[in-house]
């Protein structure tokens, strides 16, 4: 009976907004957590509660879906092309080879096992590029489920988390330096915040490299997004065809100029940069109020296998490369 009821335009806005600032502000004290993970937990509790059905919840699809596409569009802001190019031309081979590699062997064994193909599409985006966010980016253009989109990112964030812990012992026992660490842990790890933690234990530098090298990796999102679209081409999402390059994907690859030409002063870019992690946020807190858990468990066992096997390869490949070239 709520949910026929439609809400005001404001409120529709501002309940996700406020759940991606809360989200943030939570962040603030558990650094090692993504703000867009806890939004997304946010909204999964709440709608597997009785509270969930209330219309306050209900409707906020097509706000959140803006919120995901504008935030895209700002997250551009953050990859300045000239720091990226400024690591040399081994660092762009491993970047490239290790996205290409892991987007394709992902594909094929996610077909091979017989999974469906829009979840296939997604995990080799999400574990390729970066995360939960390109997960959310690719999700509109492909034909899935919503739930396909909540399993995904839970597998990103379940062996992403792994790897924060597994990668510095790794790279202990492997003796690797802190510049090696750098590029490993940015070449690997599925979000930023995991990279970062992981980077952690090499010093400053280490950090520094894990950043620029993951950067380089979000870069690749446009590309990521016409290889999903190219897999699952011509099939209608939510009764329409999307367009080959959709315009936030295009607003992404102008901002990304925008920081690279150096346009805009300091404090722009660091407003802009909180506000891009909140639109990202309080996008993902609208995709939680759609994951209803009886609907997720139990994992399929596939799944789970194929999540491995994505993130065996990216860390594998990368480890190979980083050993070979630096």
């Amino acid at each position: 009976m709520f949910q026929n009821r439609s809400l005001p335009v404001l409120v529709r806005w501002l309940l996700p907004t406020t759940a991606g600032l809360a989200a943030w502000a939570l962040g603030q004290v558990m650094p090692l957590v993504s703000p867009l993970l806890i939004a997304l937990i946010l909204g999964a509790m709440i709608v597997n509660t009785p509270a969930g059905a209330h219309r306050l919840f209900a409707g906020h699809q097509a706000v959140t879906k803006v919120m995901l596409r504008l935030g895209v569009v700002l997250l551009g802001l953050r990859l300045p092309l000239a720091d990226i190019l400024a690591l040399g031309p081994r660092v762009l081979v491993v970047i490239a080879v290790v996205v290409g590699v892991t987007f394709v062997a992902t594909s094929m064994i996610g077909d091979r096992l017989g999974i469906d193909r829009g979840m296939v599409t997604l995990i080799a985006t999400g574990f390729s590029i970066c995360g939960a966010a390109a997960i959310a980016a690719v999700e509109g253009g492909i034909k899935r489920r919503n739930e396909d989109v909540a399993l995904a990112i839970a597998m990103v964030t379940l062996f992403g988390s792994a790897m924060i812990v597994l990668l510095p012992l790794a790279s202990k026992a492997l003796g690797l330096s802190s510049v090696q660490l750098g590029v490993w842990a940015g070449a690997s790890i599925h979000e930023v915040a995991q990279v970062v933690a992981a980077a952690t234990t090499g010093g400053a530098a280490a950090v520094a490299i894990a950043t620029t090298v993951k950067l380089g990796r979000v870069a690749l999102l446009a590309v990521a997004y016409v290889a999903a679209r190219r897999r699952d081409g011509g099939t209608q999402v939510d009764g329409a065809k999307p367009p080959a390059v959709p315009w936030f994907v295009v607003g992404f690859l102008v901002a990304a100029a925008v920081a690279t030409l150096r346009m805009l002063p300091g404090p722009i870019l660091q407003g802009a940069d909180f506000a891009t992690t909140i639109l990202l946020a309080s996008a993902m807190f609208g995709l939680g109020l759609g994951m209803h858990v009886r609907s997720l468990f139990p994992v399929p066992l596939r799944v789970l296998g194929l999540a491995a096997a994505s993130t065996a390869i990216a860390a594998s490949v990368s480890l190979g490369l980083t050993v070979a070239l630096f």
